[in-house]
């Protein structure tokens, strides 16, 4: 996402490796229960902004003896103005449950307590003004329209559902409303009828297991174009009726390079189809799976850079955050630290390195400006409760740069090779950070764990001063180099030194930087010209390195 422009048994078996990872946030998970698909039967209308919800939900459950389901549903209340939402019965087959429905909870009472495997099926009846998550207003032209906007846990005023990113399933949104809408959706079209009183029925199915955040409804007057096709997959444009001409021209290029690209090099696409809609409920992009929401003021008609990037940024997000997802909200820079730099890479392919080093450098402009406001963030969370905080520059942009010292510390062949492992092993899955460390480890038989702990799970800043002399006696170059950074921070870094003469590279060396001081030399055969530490930007530091005097 990127909210400015800049921005069964196998379920089981993975539990149990994330139950171990020592950061969790305070959400009630319940490894028990299993939902396996929401399918919401939502009624809208222009008289009201009441929504009549029927939502039927699949649960599996994964062991015996629980007695009561828990949703995230918000409660209609006087502090939201009455708005939220009223359950008004729940049922299960052909028999009406006992529920309580306070502090935005949802408990369901179950007929009698689970069995290991059985699988259920509940259907609840609720009805109310969404006070978040669905934006019911008037568009830019004034027009009516209905936009979801569930980032990061926004979706239960509207939706019920276990409102989390552990817990993956697949959606369906059966939606009436006046016949002169068009509805959009995740996954594919299934129906599309006028009913008899001059509403329309559209039926969208998602097949593939998603995190809640990421389900997603458009309701509006839209111009719909099938751009092309990817894997047999549809590309397609939704965009306001009236940016028609500019929508259809800012949204051809450059998905299906883009979709290509993350293909070749990372692993297959997950999802049915994959649509770019214009909306106001999002300021930048939000990466709803297999249909990305736009701001509103992203259709200009001149394909410019900026809002270039955010879709490419958006259709990154369909591997990293949508088919691989975070387990857990601690680690959410396995979303957006992956799909800003993924971006970049992108870019690299696309557009040249120049490009890329310009995108790289912006973004540690803004890794130093949050750090110098914020000297004790870190990028792994530990035991996150407000979910305000739940990302910041440092998650997108330095996630990002950490993404890059790996490449560098591993190399780029096996970066690739763990980055496509990590992938195969969790697509459609959540994973954690330690799990991602394992993936890299295993693909390039480094020991990441200092790397992995002095970047992602402490905070600080690395910063270098150090000069170089030349002893013409000894034939060698020496390195004197120290971590001059204040900030109880310290950090072992491999830390290449390139040595030029008569201005030409004539040889590279990589120093294991791992001491507040270190003093390194280097045979040479000439006399340098001059010497220059981190000659490829692979660190994310700040250096002040010279020659001696």
């Amino acid at each position: 996402m990127m909210k400015t422009s800049i921005l069964c048994l196998a379920f089981c078996m993975y539990f149990l490796l994330f139950k171990q990872n020592v950061f969790a946030d305070n959400y009630p998970k319940n490894a028990k229960i299993d939902a396996l698909n929401y399918a919401f039967r939502i009624q809208l209308s222009d008289n009201t902004d009441e929504i009549i919800c029927e939502a039927t939900i699949d649960i599996r459950y994964l062991a015996a003896g629980v007695e009561t389901l828990r949703l995230d549903l918000i409660n209609a209340s006087a502090e939201l103005e009455n708005k939220g939402m009223t359950v008004s019965k729940v049922v299960s087959g052909d028999k009406t449950l006992q529920y309580t429905h306070e502090n935005d909870e949802l408990l369901i009472t179950l007929s009698k307590p689970s069995t290991q495997n059985q699988r259920v099926k509940y259907t609840i009846y609720y009805s109310g003004i969404p006070a978040s998550g669905l934006k019911i207003a008037e568009n830019k032209y004034g027009d009516r329209t209905f936009f979801s906007d569930n980032w990061p846990n926004k979706g239960r005023n509207w939706l019920a559902t276990i409102d989390h990113p552990y817990d993956k399933a697949m959606c369906e949104f059966i939606v009436t409303a006046p016949s002169y809408y068009q509805v959009v959706s995740n996954g594919l079209k299934m129906e599309e009828s006028d009913l008899p009183d001059g509403n329309r029925l559209t039926h969208w199915k998602q097949s593939v297991p998603i995190a809640p955040w990421l389900y997603v409804l458009g309701v509006a007057r839209f111009a719909v174009q099938y751009v092309d096709n990817f894997d047999g997959k549809s590309i397609e444009t939704w965009v306001y009726q009236q940016d028609r001409d500019a929508g259809f021209y800012d949204f051809a290029e450059p998905t299906k390079k883009v979709l290509e690209f993350y293909s070749d090099y990372i692993g297959p696409f997950s999802y049915e189809k994959l649509a770019n809609i214009q909306s106001n409920s999002v300021s930048g992009g939000m990466e709803a799976a297999s249909a990305i929401l736009y701001s509103e003021n992203s259709v200009v008609g001149d394909r410019n850079e900026r809002w270039r990037n955010v879709v490419i940024h958006e259709i990154a997000h369909q591997w990293f955050g949508n088919a691989v997802t975070e387990y857990d909200w601690d680690d959410v820079w396995l979303s957006e630290g992956f799909a800003t730099y993924f971006t970049l890479l992108f870019i690299e392919h696309e557009y040249g390195y120049d490009t890329f080093m310009k995108g790289l450098q912006a973004s540690k402009k803004q890794v130093d400006n949050f750090y110098e406001k914020n000297p004790d963030y870190r990028i792994v969370h530990d035991n996150l409760q407000d979910m305000n905080k739940v990302t910041s520059s440092h998650t997108y942009q330095k996630g990002s740069w950490i993404l890059h010292m790996l490449r560098g510390v591993v190399g780029t062949d096996n970066f690739w090779k763990g980055i496509q492992s990590y992938y195969q092993k969790y697509q459609n899955l959540n994973a954690t950070t330690d799990d991602f460390r394992r993936e890299m480890e295993e693909a390039s038989g480094v020991d990441l764990k200092d790397f992995f702990e002095q970047w992602l799970n402490k905070p600080g800043a690395l910063k270098y001063k150090g000069t170089w002399q030349y002893d013409k006696k000894k034939g060698e170059v020496k390195v004197m180099l120290d971590q001059v950074q204040t900030d109880g921070s310290f950090f072992k870094m491999p830390v290449e030194v390139a040595v030029y003469a008569q201005d030409k590279q004539i040889l590279i060396k990589t120093l294991e930087v791992n001491e507040k001081s270190n003093v390194f030399t280097i045979p040479v055969d000439t006399e340098p010209d001059k010497v220059v530490l981190d000659p490829n930007s692979w660190v994310l530091m700040d250096v002040d390195f010279t020659k001696k005097k």
